[in-house]
C-alpha cells in the first residue's frame, strides 16, 4: 500500500498547493485523482515521484520510504531528446522482453522517423509508449488520455485494465471525471490540495452526481445575471 500522510507542499511557503494531506492507495487497483485545473494533482504526484521537495509529511510504499526505482511516471508534458527517432528513444528503457514491432501494431507510430515531426498525441503516444516498457509495479500517469484520440484512449483503457489484473499500482490524474469512471477501482476528488471525497466503483454514479450539482449550483446565479 501507498500511504501518504500529513504532505504538505508549498512553492513559495505561504501558499499551501498540498495541504496536510493524507491518503492510502492499495496495490493491485487502479486510483483516479480527479478535480479542477489547480487542484494539486500534478503537484501530488510530483511529490509522490519525489520531483518536487515536500515541506513535511510522508510517503511510502508498504511502510518504507517509496522507491522510485518501482515507479513508472508520466508527466503531462513530456521532454524528448532533439533530432532522435521514435526507435531510439525506446531504447533508453532497457527491457528484453518487451516486443516493441508488436505493441506498435496499437500504437501504429513511425519509430524510424524524427519525435520532432511527430504531431502532439503521437509525443503521447510514444511516452505511454515509454512507460510500458519499463515494466514497473507502480505506474503513475498524469493526464494520460489528454490529445489522444477516442480510439487511443480505447485502447490505452484496455491496457491499463489487463496491466491491474497483472498486479500492477496505477495512479491517474484527470480534470474530467468521465474518463475515470469507466476505469478505476477508486476516484478521488483532490480540491485545493486535500482530498474532499474518496469513492469506490459501486458509489461512482452518486459521486459524479454530487460533483457535478455542485458545480452547477455555484455558478448557476453568477450564468444568470451574466446572461439575462
Amino acid at each position: 500500500m501507498i500511504t501518504i500522510k500529513d504532505l504538505i507542499v508549498s512553492y513559495n511557503k505561504k501558499d499551501k498547493v498540498i495541504d496536510c494531506l493524507n491518503i492510502a492507495f492499495a496495490h493491485n487497483t487502479i486510483h483516479g485523482i480527479v478535480g479542477m485545473n489547480g487542484a494539486g494533482k500534478t503537484s501530488l504526484l510530483n511529490a509522490i515521484y519525489g520531483l518536487i521537495k515536500v515541506q513535511s509529511g510522508e510517503i511510502k510504499c508498504d511502510d518504507l520510504k517509496i522507491n522510485k526505482k518501482k515507479i513508472s511516471f508520466l508527466a503531462t508534458e513530456n521532454f524528448y531528446y532533439s533530432n532522435i527517432t521514435g526507435n531510439e528513444y525506446l531504447s533508453l528503457f532497457k527491457n528484453m522482453q518487451f516486443e516493441t514491432n508488436k505493441w506498435n501494431e496499437l500504437f501504429m507510430l513511425q519509430l524510424d522517423k524524427i519525435i520532432d515531426s511527430y504531431s502532439t498525441g503521437m509525443k503521447k503516444k510514444l511516452a505511454l509508449f515509454g512507460i510500458l516498457k519499463q515494466d514497473k509495479s507502480i505506474m503513475i500517469l498524469d493526464e494520460p488520455f489528454n490529445e489522444l484520440d477516442i480510439e487511443t484512449c480505447r485502447i490505452i483503457r484496455s491496457i491499463l485494465l489487463r496491466l491491474k489484473e497483472r498486479k500492477k499500482t496505477i495512479i491517474i490524474t484527470s480534470h474530467i471525471i468521465e474518463t475515470l469512471t469507466n476505469l478505476c477501482d477508486y476516484i478521488h476528488y483532490l480540491e485545493k490540495g486535500k482530498f474532499k471525497y474518496s469513492r469506490d466503483k459501486s458509489e461512482f454514479k452518486e459521486f459524479e452526481h454530487d460533483i457535478f450539482n455542485s458545480i452547477e449550483n455555484k455558478n448557476k446565479k453568477l450564468i444568470s445575471e451574466l446572461i439575462e
